[in-house]
């Protein structure tokens, strides 16, 4: 609506008004971490019987259900080239009869660092300068190096798992340990494998390098036209399960983030496997607003007092009422398929969904409103278990820093990957520029292997002095994070 055909646009002209004023909300704030990604949808089945260990619906012989998963890349903004070296996410939920069962984890089992209080600053370091909005090798490194515990994630990090082939092929991991009880109330210790059918397959240095220029959404296109195509990938779900009373005096801390338990202590056991088979009908609503958190457990499942587990408990729900809003959960991809679902809550931003008329909004109550179960509060309680306390909070026999790292880097690369290792930490060597967080760089791998910091320091030092350069201009100096 206008005065004349070329005239001013009149500010009655409500379609107009209302078009734009929707179009400049389109947005929601994009994840602190893990912004960019993709998902699907499928369904899972267990094949195996854990019943023993659980009691949880979701993981008794025969049962089925829908899943969600999303995957990730972690330090880059929503439009990064997917193939920038990183860790990837593994968020996956089961919707099951009880309400929904979160894993969010990664394509490796550890992680950078133990302590939660650290996680900001982490994610600080590799993300962007405050002054230059450029991402900046030496501050990647200089926290790294002056965190040791970081050292198990960055060796599968700069190793081949860095630069998965697609997300199709790399394994998930819950990384962190969490507790199972079963219907007699014993409790254990498990962490989540979800292993890849495709295999685990990787790129080179170059190849990611190639891709970021020529299809930033090299993963999410893989993905969504595999499914499309007909060829639906699928994870067998396997666990290791400790016995409780294992924990107190196991070799490692059994609750630190950046450790794995060794297979031949706690061997996988299979509980069945999932498929992808539908890609989401719209992007926005059921990928970027799905809100998933290890918040999120059912009877026969809990956490355990691994310190970032406990810190991610509240974190993740705070975050996704932050971005998606305060009712987050009454979205569709949110939403339980277990019926019904009450519970006590009021108002907020787009309040929808809402209590049958006559129900009360607290308790407790005179009128048969919803009680929580009192035995559920406590089966997955360790908290007044304070030999278990003093054990999540202390040295185990053979704790240390590089030690697993170590291993990995000996044990479990052959020749070729080690190859592959030291030519990406070499690049990542000459993009620092700091002598003394380079040097650190230097202490921090001989620690890992002796003979893989002598060698570092020699190819470090082959070519030309280094020049400043900002990490993300390729894969062999892209700051990475969870």
């Amino acid at each position: 609506m206008t005065v004349g055909a070329d005239g001013a646009t009149v500010l009655h002209d409500r379609y107009l008004v209302e078009k734009l004023a929707q179009f400049n909300r389109e947005r929601i704030p994009e994840r602190i971490v893990h912004a960019k990604g993709g998902g699907a949808f499928g369904r899972w089945e267990i094949t195996g019987d854990v019943s023993r260990y659980t009691r949880a619906a979701a993981f008794q012989p025969g049962t089925t259900g829908e899943v969600a998963l999303r995957f990730s890349s972690v330090a880059g903004e929503l439009g990064s080239p997917d193939t920038w070296r990183d860790v990837r996410g593994f968020a996956l939920r089961f919707y099951t009869t009880e309400g929904n069962l979160d894993i969010v984890g990664n394509n490796t089992p550890v992680f950078f660092i133990r302590d939660a209080i650290k996680f900001p600053d982490f994610i600080h370091s590799q993300k962007r300068l405050p002054w230059s909005g450029l991402r900046d090798a030496d501050m990647q490194w200089d926290f790294w190096t002056l965190s040791p515990e970081s050292a198990h994630q960055v060796t599968y990090l700069m190793g081949d798992r860095g630069l998965p082939t697609s997300w199709r092929e790399l394994n998930g991991y819950g990384s962190h340990t969490y507790q199972w009880i079963n219907s007699a109330g014993e409790r254990f210790w498990v962490k989540y494998h979800f292993i890849s059918r495709q295999g685990v397959k990787n790129i080179t240095n170059e190849e990611a390098e190639r891709l970021a220029g020529a299809d930033a959404d090299y993963y999410r296109r893989d993905l969504y036209e595999h499914i499309e195509a007909g060829d639906f990938p699928t994870w067998d779900i396997k666990v290791q399960v400790m016995p409780y009373e294992d924990a107190k005096s196991y070799r490692f801390n059994p609750f630190d983030l950046t450790k794995v338990w060794p297979h031949a202590d706690y061997p996988l056991i299979e509980v069945g496997h999932f498929t992808l088979d539908r890609n989401p009908r719209n992007h926005f609503a059921e990928i970027e607003q799905i809100a998933l958190s290890p918040a999120n457990q059912v009877p026969g499942t809990d956490i355990s007092p691994d310190k970032m587990l406990m810190a991610r408990v509240f974190s993740y729900p705070d975050a996704q009422r932050y971005r998606v809003g305060t009712n987050y959960q009454s979205i569709p991809v949110n939403q339980p398929h277990a019926a019904p679902v009450h519970n006590y809550s009021q108002d907020g931003s787009q309040r929808h969904h809402f209590n049958e008329v006559g129900v009360p909004n607290y308790t407790p109550n005179s009128f048969g409103g919803p009680s929580a179960d009192p035995t559920r509060a406590a089966e997955g309680s360790w908290a007044n278990d304070g030999a278990l306390v003093r054990t999540a909070a202390s040295l185990h026999a053979e704790d240390d820093d590089f030690g697993q790292a170590g291993t990995l880097y000996r044990e479990v690369f052959d020749d070729a990957a080690k190859a592959r290792f030291l030519e990406t930490l070499t690049g990542q060597g000459k993009a620092i520029t700091v002598e003394a967080i380079r040097e650190r760089f230097f202490q921090y791998w001989t620690n890992v292997d002796s003979e893989l910091g002598a060698k570092l320091r020699t190819e470090v030092a082959v070519g030309p002095a280094p020049t400043p350069v900002a990490a993300g201009q390729g894969p062999d100096v892209e700051p990475v994070g969870i």
